[in-house]
């Protein structure tokens, strides 16, 4: 990342093998964010101050980041400290642990989840909870996943109906719904506004 990037002009790389990544970057772009969209190794060689793995099937974007070659080198990445953000499926790309499967992927956010959480008669819902830091907002759940437990350096952000379905972690952000797919655009400016800070602390470092 450029030391002198100035803090209105943030580039986030949204994961785009596979699930709803056209939804977050119309989402960024009505912010004023510029993006682009991760496919290959050599979209990486590209600076950017960000991360968004998106939505869709864990399985399948897991098995192609092998393929593509993409895993290790957004895992040492994250692990860096590059803000991220998941969202259903990318929440499960995080999760340090998933109960109702033996696989994990990157495994950086110290969370246990529980995949396809809500059964086949609440596949699909919507609702609206308070967001810390944020207030009330629109939530969309598809298949959802939740978070079952939380280490005590998580920051739980949001629940609904006791249930934990958004963290922070150190500089990751992971959701169990999908808030592309609504027209609030805070969540995003949240993540947004995190990626702001992280870049004046490493321009405070590097003075």
């Amino acid at each position: 990342m450029s030391e002198n990037k100035t803090n209105n002009h943030i580039k986030i790389g949204v994961l785009a093998v596979q699930g709803a990544f056209a939804e977050h970057r119309q989402i960024l772009e009505k912010l004023g964010v510029e993006t682009f969209e991760i496919r290959q190794l050599r979209d990486l060689e590209q600076d950017f101050d960000g991360l968004i793995l998106p939505g869709g099937e864990s399985t399948v974007q897991g098995k192609l980041l092998h393929d593509l070659r993409l895993f290790e080198p957004l895992r040492e990445r994250i692990e860096s400290g590059l803000p991220t953000f998941g969202t259903c499926a990318g929440l499960i790309l995080l999760a340090e642990k998933l109960s109702n499967d033996g696989h994990t992927y990157f495994a950086t956010t110290p969370v246990t989840v529980e995949r396809n959480a809500y059964g086949r008669q609440l596949g699909s819902f919507y609702t609206e909870e308070n967001f810390e830091g944020i207030g009330k907002i629109p939530m969309t759940f598809i298949r959802a996943p939740l978070i079952q437990r939380a280490s005590q350096d998580v920051q739980i952000l949001a629940t609904v109906q006791n249930q934990i379905v958004a963290v922070r972690y150190k500089n990751q952000l992971a959701i169990s719904f999908h808030p592309e797919l609504n027209n609030d655009l805070r969540v995003h400016q949240y993540f947004v506004e995190e990626i702001v800070k992280a870049n004046q602390i490493q321009a405070k470092k590097a003075a």
